[in-house]
């Protein structure tokens, strides 16, 4: 098998402080592998409740996890033994009905939850979902919630890539390193390689990078501040439908080709550059 042209598959879950940008850079993220044409069967998660990915990408979906998750609490309230069983036979089936194709990509969307009480259930069913579609693609992005729920509850379990997302403030900085903190020392999840992602960068890219290497996390990149992303977030124009040049897209060009697609297709990381 030739690895320059075959993906591997690969997880990539990318989490960080609220507000720092974390969706867009999926959204992002997901446009240059579509255009690299070597991502295989490619897989976004919207993690997120608040479901801001499905925006970005202009996409709607018919279902969501939380409304599965719905429909379980319903049967379970009812305390029907046949319709119990009805519903674990046909599980995978409902998580299928969830996932939303396009001509590109697939899409799954976490969602809301009607019930009141924490997300823990749908945390669980997200990440049930998480293995079984990750055996029919070759690319899973998944964009987290904000801030440490899912890694602490342990929603993804095993990573091929964790791409932390930080703005360059102290205290986007101090969220990424307790995301470090918890991968690396309390091991709550399994991962081959984690880095940090500054984004919307106005200068003091040495700060920046002192601050990285006090963590002790690589730098997969910079993304520098985008008028353009800023004005067309505004509007409410998907990322698919935004101009192929600008700062901001291209610096996500860079990230992907030396970060996933290294990963993805097992190329060496000798002599790359974040």
């Amino acid at each position: 098998m030739n690895l320059s042209t075959q993906p591997k598959k690969c997880l990539i879950a990318v989490c960080g402080k609220g507000g720092v940008g974390k969706t867009a850079i999926t959204a992002m993220m997901g446009r240059v592998l579509v255009e690299s044409g070597k991502a295989g069967k490619l897989l976004l998660i919207d993690a997120d409740p608040a479901m801001g990915l499905l925006t970005a990408l202009g996409v709607k979906v018919r279902r969501t996890m939380g409304q599965i998750r719905e429909n379980i609490i319903e049967t379970a309230r009812r305390g029907e033994e046949a319709e119990k069983v009805r519903l674990a036979d046909t599980l995978d089936f409902m998580v299928l009905e969830a996932l939303t194709e396009t001509d590109d990509f697939a899409l799954l969307a976490m969602g809301r939850t009607e019930t009141l009480g924490c997300f823990c259930p749908v945390n669980d069913l997200l990440r049930g979902a998480i293995e079984t579609l990750s055996r029919s693609f070759d690319t899973i992005v998944i964009d987290g919630e904000a801030g440490l729920e899912q890694i602490n509850r342990q929603v993804i379990r095993r990573v091929g890539v964790l791409m932390v997302v930080s703005d360059a403030t102290s205290r986007g900085i101090q969220t990424a390193e307790l995301i470090h903190r918890m991968v690396t020392h309390d091991r709550v999840i399994e991962c081959g390689r984690i880095g940090i992602v500054f984004n919307r960068v106005q200068g003091n890219e040495a700060l920046l990078r002192q601050a990285a290497e006090g963590i002790g996390l690589e730098i997969f990149g910079m993304i520098p501040q985008d008028e353009t992303i800023a004005y067309h977030d505004l509007i409410g124009k998907p990322i698919t439908q935004r101009p192929a040049a600008s700062p901001a897209l291209d610096a996500v060009r860079r990230i992907v080709e030396n970060v996933i697609l290294t990963d993805c297709r097992g190329n060496s990381r000798e002599g790359r550059k974040p």
